[in-house]
Order: structure tokens, then C-alpha cells, then sequence
């Protein structure tokens, strides 16, 4: 790990309720994004130091888990109508909309646009090329804003 490179307590600090929200996001599952997010952190800091950069291992650690968890259960379950978390109506709005996507264009879109993911470091934690990264992204991108929009008439 460089100077530059955060510690993973600092990762946690930093990035811990922006990874939940993104994980909440794309398995609609509070149970999954806690667990996932808490076992990222938890296998990083049994690593140690074998993890180079600990923001983007955590990243990518967390969405496999939950992935692995959605597939498990055999399926994505819609968002529930649950106001023990409220969120604001256009995040909400957002949360439905994401939803209707495909598992891979849920992610890429997610940790493009809410992680500041590139299309390689999206293509590297999808396992895909970044060409394919782009592909998830576009047509994620394209449906939620006609969703959205339909929305908004």
C-alpha cells in the first residue's frame, strides 16, 4: 500500500454508507447490503496487507458477495414497501426504476455513476471486458433516464 492509499479504516470512514447505499441500491435487500458490506471490510482486514488498494477491493468484494447472495436466493426481490428506511421520493424513485434493470447493468451503472468507477475498474469488478463495462452502462443509462422521465410527464 502506497502513502496515497488509504488505510481501511479510513476506507471504512469514507466510503462505508456510500458502499451501502450502492449494495441497498442494487440487491434492494437492507439484510444483503449489511452483510455483504461488513464482509468486504471484514476479508480486507484479514488480508492486510496483501490488499494494495483497500477502496476498490471493497468495492469489489461487497457487490460479488451480494451477487452471490441474489443468486443464491435465485432472484432480485423488488424494493418493499417498507418506510422503516425512508428515503427522499426521487431516491426512491431511482432505487423502483434500477429494479427493472439486468444484474450486471444494476452494478455497472451503480458503481459508474454513484462510485466514480471508470469502465475498466466497472468491467474488473463485474469480470467483464470494459467494452462490455460500457455496453452495461449505456443501456442501464438509456432505460433508467426513459424510465425516469416517463416519470416526470
Amino acid at each position: 500500500m502506497t502513502d496515497a492509499e488509504p488505510t481501511i479504516a479510513g476506507v471504512y470512514l469514507d466510503e462505508a454508507q456510500r458502499l451501502w447505499r450502492s449494495v441497498y441500491a442494487f440487491s434492494g435487500d437492507r439484510e444483503i447490503a449489511g452483510d455483504a458490506v461488513a464482509e468486504a471490510f471484514a476479508q480486507c482486514i484479514r488480508r492486510g496487507d496483501a490488499v494494495r488498494s483497500p477502496r476498490a477491493w471493497v468495492w469489489k468484494a461487497a457487490f460479488r458477495l451480494a451477487a452471490a447472495e441474489l443468486k443464491e436466493r435465485g432472484r432480485w426481490r423488488p424494493l418493499p414497501d417498507d418506510r422503516a428506511y425512508e428515503l427522499p421520493e426521487p431516491q426512491t424513485d431511482l432505487i423502483r426504476a434500477l429494479a427493472t434493470l439486468t444484474l450486471h447493468q444494476r452494478a455497472a451503472f451503480l458503481l459508474k455513476h454513484h462510485a466514480g468507477y471508470d469502465a475498466r475498474g466497472v468491467g474488473d469488478i463485474l469480470g467483464c471486458s470494459a467494452a462490455t463495462a460500457r455496453v452495461h452502462i449505456s443501456r442501464a443509462t438509456r432505460k433508467l433516464r426513459a424510465l425516469l422521465e416517463d416519470d416526470d410527464e
